[in-house]
């Protein structure tokens, strides 16, 4: 979620200083990241920090017709749907990763048994999301096959244009980067989440050609993606 923001308000060209902090979660009004700190006022959640950019004259669909838009909204919440959600099972819901990546990693800023408390309060409340959304008795073959379904979708929509709708980026171009890169790049246990969106040869180009676009050369106001890709570089 804080690549999708990224890339939105850099295509926005609005300036932003990423500062990590880790209560970051608590610092939030929605509980949820990310979120701004502009003069006196919050927003927290991609959806809501749109808006808000919006209202003060900035937006990436203002070209787009209606059909367009119910078009771009239809993707986006595929998106949320599948890709955010598989990334969180992945994450919480395989006792692999959760004991050798996802607890070690999510508790790091805290000491003991704190770090742990919090972890197991956070993969509660992603199981209990899970089970309320039907995905609970999903197995990893299932969910992978639905990220593949949703790669496909995406992939037949951009087709060979440089973004979804044509010339130019919308919010769903910084949505579909920010989770496509973060599966690209994240170390787990196995490889076989980002295996399916590397099956698709336009969309790691299109990943790869945000992160030119976007952050080379914006060392300044890029940390998170220059550490993701120092760690785990994108197809080059």
């Amino acid at each position: 979620a804080a690549l999708c923001f990224q890339a939105f308000l850099q295509m926005c060209n609005l300036p932003v200083r990423v500062i990590c902090r880790a209560n970051a979660e608590y610092m939030s009004p929605s509980g949820k990241l990310p979120f701004i700190h502009v003069g006196n006022q919050v927003v927290s959640e991609l959806g809501p920090i749109v808006q808000f950019v919006k209202a003060k004259g900035h937006s990436l669909s203002d070209g787009l017709d209606e059909v367009q838009k119910a078009e771009m909204k239809a993707y986006m919440e595929l998106v949320n749907n599948m890709l955010l959600t598989a990334e969180l099972y992945l994450q919480w819901c395989d006792d692999v990763t959760v004991e050798e990546i996802t607890h070690p990693r999510y508790g790091s800023p805290y000491p003991w048994p704190l770090n742990r408390i919090l972890s197991y309060q956070k993969q509660w409340e992603v199981r209990r999301k899970m089970k309320a959304i039907g995905w609970a008795g999903k197995t990893l073959e299932q969910v992978l096959e639905d990220v593949d379904q949703c790669c496909h979708a995406l992939s037949q929509r951009l087709g060979t244009q440089p973004y979804f709708f044509n010339k130019h980026p919308t919010e769903l171009d910084a949505l579909v980067f920010g989770h496509l890169f973060t599966i690209l790049t994240t170390q787990l246990i196995t490889d076989e989440l980002s295996e399916k969106v590397k099956n698709y040869s336009n969309l790691t180009a299109f990943c790869r050609r945000i992160e030119q676009q976007y952050f080379e050369g914006h060392e300044k106001d890029s940390s998170t993606i220059a550490a993701r890709s120092s760690k785990r570089p994108l197809l080059r």
